[in-house]
């Protein structure tokens, strides 16, 4: 029944309670959905109040849900308005998990370079006397101790320790195996926080810094502003198939994972969709 109640709750809109659970693609689901639909309906004169969106409408309106809703008129883009979507390509995460974790692990994957250099070639958690990160302020996805896998994506802890354990965060990151092992808690229970004021939450502007103090007083440092996948460093085809072989390996033979990337290849060139569903089922 709770999580009956949950999903209905995203179904109505997004709570960020949801946020790192597998309710969370329901959010951009369901609003595409029903956006379709409110696009088909119009289309066949179904009518709404126009001023649903204003803020004269009041509580009446949209900001009812949104005390901070102000809104404001669409610019001509002949009045120099520019979207963001002509100006920004896209960006491709290397592991599954919140976008935001990808400047703190390559951050922290900088930092085991230089530890398994000092080192004996592993990173053991009894080198490490304190872990901060330099992240921005974002309340869901700072979870010190995440419970569960969909936590763990959510969580710059876990994500800069599990970097700076293994050099890497990958899907095999996120097993029940991986997130119980002693030496990821003993990392985790040293970890501090810091938002500096330079450091927004903004895919844009963000960065990720982690400084490890090591037992014997020495300090380690590593800073990602820029993420390998970013729209500002964008992943090489070859990474990009790499990434997919590496995600769907754990749920398809190798042989349809071939097919589908070969299938993916040439879907601008495809009359239908027949050929890569195939492959789906």
């Amino acid at each position: 029944c709770s999580h009956a109640l949950a999903i209905a709750a995203s179904l109505a809109g997004a709570p960020m309670a949801n946020a790192a659970t597998q309710c969370k693609p329901l959010h951009i689901g369901n609003a595409s959905r029903l956006g379709l639909e409110a696009a088909l309906l119009a289309s066949r004169g179904l009518e709404a109040s126009h001023l649903v969106l204003d803020a004269v409408a009041g509580v009446a309106g949209f900001n009812a849900f949104y005390e901070d809703y102000v809104p404001q008129p669409l610019d001509s883009p002949h009045d120099g308005h520019a979207f963001l979507l002509e100006e920004q390509d896209m960006g491709f995460k290397r592991f599954p998990a919140h976008l935001g974790m990808h400047w703190v692990a390559d951050a922290a994957a900088s930092v085991h370079k230089l530890l398994v250099g000092v080192g004996p070639g592993k990173v053991f958690p009894d080198q490490v006397q304190d872990i901060l990160l330099r992240v921005p302020l974002s309340k869901y996805i700072n979870r010190p101790f995440p419970e569960s896998e969909h936590e763990a994506r959510h969580s710059f802890q876990f994500n800069a320790c599990s970097a700076l354990l293994d050099g890497e965060v990958t899907v095999q990151s996120f097993t029940p195996a991986a997130m119980s092992r002693p030496e990821l808690h003993a990392l985790l229970s040293r970890v501090r926080l810091e938002h500096p004021h330079d450091n927004p939450a903004n895919f844009n502007l963000m960065y990720g810094q982690v400084q490890v103090t090591l037992v014997g007083g020495d300090i380690l440092r590593g800073r990602c502003d820029t993420f390998y996948g970013h729209w500002r460093n964008p992943l090489t085809i070859e990474s990009l198939r790499k990434k997919f072989r590496s995600n769907a390996e754990v749920v398809l033979p190798s042989e349809k994972v071939e097919r589908l990337v070969e299938v993916v290849d040439k879907l601008d060139r495809l009359g239908d969709c027949r050929d890569l569903l195939s492959q789906l089922q």
